[in-house]
């Protein structure tokens, strides 16, 4: 963990992931996501899925907030929190995982807290999606 990831900053991701997961537009598979995504400068930017009837129009909770994180101008998430509260610990599809490489802190790994039942697990992106490609890392 980085020292912007004190019990404090874990909480509150945590908590704006459950509460984005309560937004999500879930009416086919009934599995809603929250994801948020930790800013540089602390601020917390949230996603929740957005479900299609064409199913691959569907658009999972992290990359909506990695657009909304776009969208501000801001180019790094520091950490992400997702949750998934019919399933826990839900970790980012494949798709997420390379769309996340592209906001990946360029001098520390990317923290991914996953919700689960006994507490938050801590994988890094790189773990995720190891030998990955896009953005310069390092």
């Amino acid at each position: 963990m980085t020292a912007a990831l004190d019990p404090t900053t874990i909480a509150a991701l945590l908590d704006a992931a459950r509460d984005a997961a309560t937004r999500a537009y879930a009416p086919y598979s009934h599995f809603p996501v929250g994801a948020a995504a930790l800013l540089p400068d602390g601020r917390i930017v949230t996603g929740c899925n957005v479900e299609n009837a064409s199913y691959p129009l569907s658009i999972c909770a992290e990359r909506v907030a990695a657009a909304k994180v776009a969208e501000l101008g801001e180019r790094t998430i520091v950490a992400i929190a997702v949750t998934a509260p019919k399933m826990s610990p839900v970790t980012p599809c494949g798709g997420c995982r390379q769309v996340l490489n592209e906001f990946h802190p360029t001098d520390a790994p990317m923290p991914v807290i996953l919700d689960a039942p006994d507490g938050p697990e801590f994988v890094t992106l790189d773990e995720l999606l190891p030998r990955n490609f896009g953005r310069p890392v390092g």
